[in-house]
């Protein structure tokens, strides 16, 4: 095995590329085989396409601040990469559990239930026994809202099944969160304890 990595590292930083146009001394070139490279792809940041003008004013300052997407090139090897790295780890987890088999592929439903899981979790649920719950109400109602959005960005585009579990997820999620606080705002009206004299 060698010490040498064999990656290439690329920089889509948007503010690295301004940094080097603006006179800056540009980094020097590796010497060869001396490991990962910064590879700045200029060329692409040069035609990347201006915003639509129906844009509001804070959504042009978040994509100006966003690198430029991938070529298509890219998105396939990265893909590609990723799927044969992810192969490998299954083949690790296969040698060291025989019994473990192949695991199914993550869809949808998953994605729905990592939300759940989350939800429930920040509000106190799977806490144990004789343990004081921990709840992140706050990242209780941040997390439903993001799967408030993701069924307004998939709606007419999942199956009657899908939308019924993510229909089902989120109205018990808003259930439990308005139990929660409830139960927040009932323990902050009563009145505080006595001043020891």
């Amino acid at each position: 095995m060698t010490d040498k990595p064999k990656f290439e590292v690329i920089d889509r930083r948007k503010m690295k590329a301004e940094e080097e146009q603006q006179g800056q001394r540009a980094p020097e070139p590796p010497e060869p085989g001396a490991g990962p490279r910064l590879v700045v792809n200029e060329s692409r940041a040069e035609t990347a396409p201006e915003p639509p003008p129906a844009q509001t004013t804070s959504e042009q300052e978040f994509e100006g601040a966003l690198p430029p997407a991938p070529t298509v090139q890219e998105s396939k090897e990265q893909k590609a990469a990723y799927e044969a790295s992810a192969e490998r780890v299954e083949d690790l987890l296969r040698a060291q559990n025989p019994g473990l088999g192949k695991q199914p592929p993550v869809g949808f439903e998953h994605l729905v239930q990592q939300f759940y899981l989350s939800g429930m979790i920040q509000m106190g649920a799977g806490t144990q026994e004789g343990q004081r719950p921990r709840v992140d109400i706050v990242g209780a109602r941040n997390t439903i809202d993001l799967l408030g959005i993701l069924a307004e960005k998939t709606r007419g585009n999942l199956t009657d099944q899908e939308e019924r579990m993510l229909q089902s997820v989120l109205f018990e999620l808003r259930m439990a969160f308005l139990e929660l606080t409830s139960m927040i705002n009932v323990q902050s009206v009563a009145p505080p304890p006595p001043a020891k004299p």
